[in-house]
């Protein structure tokens, strides 16, 4: 598993914590869906501009998603 599929699983299981579907967090962290779901599935590269709107939209550190 690389760092992409690494950090797209821990953003879906923190999303899944909080019961937020993709559409939702994506809407949070004002990003498209569809790209929140290359994302999680670790199918981009993830900008650390992205990665902060991600922790903001769900409410944690940015560490907490490594």
């Amino acid at each position: 598993m690389n760092v992409k599929e690494k950090l797209g699983e821990r953003i879906c299981e923190l999303r899944r914590e909080q019961s937020l579907s993709q559409e939702k967090l994506a809407l949070k962290a004002n990003i498209d869906r569809a790209y929140m779901h290359l994302i999680e599935k670790g199918k981009t590269n993830v900008s650390i501009e992205l990665i902060e709107k991600i922790a903001i939209a769900l409410e944690i550190n940015i560490k907490d998603l490594f």
